[in-house]
């Protein structure tokens, strides 16, 4: 039996709230390597609590087997703005390293997307780091399409008010 077999995706609970802040401040750790400025141990507080209003607002899935394997943070957009179609989106994505290549991600991606469809979601967004071709590979498998891209320039600033003379 593959690891796949063996993992579970189900709604994750309160008592998940620190395994999936340790997969979380893994993840941010991670994303370094591909240009995300997000710190990884610094927002463990907030990550901890996003995660946990995630669980009661039933957007928090987790791959576990003995442990939780990898999880997907979801919700459906109600932001100000009206919208011409009902969309919703998966905050983060994470499957452990060892883990990996498993079907793992994609089984937790189909699951956000058909909770998201229960909803009545007709649209999910997904941000990836430019760097991250693993995570384009599989977000191209599942169909997802660019849609804005974000652009970036680090400014040289010289740390003198003008008033200093």
């Amino acid at each position: 039996m593959s690891t796949d077999e063996r993992i579970v995706i189900e709604p994750a609970t309160i008592d998940d709230v620190e395994a999936v802040a340790d997969c979380w401040v893994a993840l941010a750790a991670e994303q370094r390597q591909h240009g995300s400025r997000l710190a990884a141990d610094a927002n463990r507080t907030v990550a901890t609590e996003t995660i946990a209003h995630h669980v009661v607002t039933d957007g928090l899935l987790v791959a576990r087997d003995e442990a939780i394997q990898g999880f997907v943070m979801f919700h459906p957009d109600d932001g100000a703005y009206t919208q011409t179609e009902s969309t919703g989106t998966i905050t983060h994505l994470y499957v452990r390293p060892a883990a990996r290549d498993e079907g793992i991600g994609s089984r937790l991606l189909a699951a956000a997307e058909s909770e998201l469809a229960a909803a009545g979601v007709s649209t999910v967004a997904i941000e990836v780091l430019a760097d991250n071709a693993a995570a384009k590979r599989l977000y191209d498998r599942r169909g997802y399409d660019p849609h804005r891209i974000e652009l970036r320039k680090r400014l040289e600033n010289d740390r003198h008010s003008k008033d200093d003379g």
